[in-house]
C-alpha cells in the first residue's frame, strides 16, 4: 500500500492545483511517487486548477444567513467564471453553507471549506474563488435584517444592514431600497475629500460652459453637488431618494432611526 503523508498531500495540491481528494488518489495509484502522482493527474485532466488562477471571476452566487444563537447576520460571495457554473447545484450549496458557517461562528470559519472550494475548481473546471465575507453581530439596541435577489436559483444582489433606534421591518424596507439604489457611502462625509473636489472642479467647468454668470457658479455648482451625493445608484445612502416614496430621503424616512453599517453584493456588478 502507498505511503505518504499529509504533508505530501498537501505538496501536491500546491504544485498541480488539484483537489485534496484527487491528490490523495494520486498519490495512492503511484505509490506515493510526487512525480508520477503529477503525470497522473494531468493525464486526467485534474490538475489543472493553478493554470485557472489567472483568468477573471466575474459571475458567482451571494448568498445571506442568520444565525438566531449567536444573533449575527452574514454575507457570503463566491466567485465563478460563467454564470453556468454558479447555477449548479454543487455551487449555490456552498455558497449557501458558507453563510449559515460565517453568521454562526464568525467570517474565519470559511476557512474551513477551502477544500471544497478548491474541489469545486476541479469539478466545474473554473477558477472558483471565495468573494466578500461580511459577518455583522448587531449591538445592544440594534436589529439586522437583509435582502436577497434570486435569480436562476442563485443570490446575485444580497443586502444586510444594522438599525439602531428602529423596527425589524424598517431595517428590512432599508435593505430593500439599498438592493435598488446601490449606494456606495451611508453619509456624506464618507465620501473621500479629494472625489468631492475633483468632482467639484468638473462641475464648476462645465457649469462655465454653460455660459453660466460667474457670480451664479458657486450656487449652481453646489445645487449640482447635492444631485451628485444623491445618484442612483454609487450615491450616499441617507441622502438617496427612497425607493418605496420617492418624496422622501432615506434619512428622512428612519426619522430617530439611524442606520449603523449596510454591506451589499452585486454579482456582475
Amino acid at each position: 500500500m502507498a505511503e505518504f503523508t499529509a504533508k505530501d498531500v498537501q505538496a501536491l495540491r500546491v504544485a498541480t492545483g488539484a483537489g485534496m481528494m484527487d491528490a490523495k488518489r494520486a498519490l495512492t495509484e503511484a505509490d506515493g511517487d510526487p512525480q508520477a502522482a503529477t503525470k497522473w493527474l494531468r493525464e486526467r485532466g485534474l490538475g489543472k486548477a493553478a493554470e485557472r488562477a489567472g483568468r477573471e471571476s466575474e459571475q458567482g452566487a451571494v448568498a445571506v444567513s442568520y444565525d438566531q444563537a449567536a444573533n449575527a447576520i452574514a454575507l457570503v460571495q463566491l466567485r465563478s467564471e460563467t454564470d453556468f457554473g454558479a447555477k449548479s447545484p454543487d455551487f449555490v450549496n456552498l455558497v449557501n453553507e458558507l453563510a449559515a458557517l460565517v453568521a454562526s461562528e464568525g467570517e474565519e470559519a470559511v476557512d474551513q471549506r477551502k477544500s471544497a472550494i478548491e474541489d469545486l475548481n476541479i469539478a466545474l473546471k473554473e477558477n472558483v474563488q471565495l468573494g466578500e465575507v461580511v459577518r455583522f453581530q448587531p449591538a445592544p439596541g440594534s436589529v439586522v435584517d437583509s435582502y436577497l435577489h434570486v435569480q436562476h436559483d442563485r443570490g446575485v444582489n444580497g443586502v444586510i444592514v444594522e438599525l439602531a433606534g428602529g423596527a425589524q421591518e424598517l431595517a428590512h424596507d432599508v435593505a430593500v431600497h439599498i438592493a435598488f439604489g446601490k449606494p456606495k457611502y451611508l453619509q456624506r462625509e464618507d465620501v473621500p475629500k479629494e472625489d468631492v473636489e475633483a468632482e467639484r472642479a468638473t462641475l464648476e467647468t462645465s457649469t462655465r460652459l454653460e455660459g453660466k454668470p460667474e457670480a451664479a457658479l458657486p450656487k449652481v455648482v453646489e445645487g449640482k453637488l447635492n444631485g451628485w451625493f444623491k445618484r442612483v445608484p454609487g450615491g450616499v445612502l441617507l441622502e438617496q431618494p427612497f425607493a418605496k416614496d420617492d418624496s422622501h430621503s432615506v434619512e428622512k424616512v428612519l426619522g430617530p432611526a439611524r442606520v449603523v453599517r449596510f454591506a451589499q453584493v452585486v454579482i456582475g456588478g
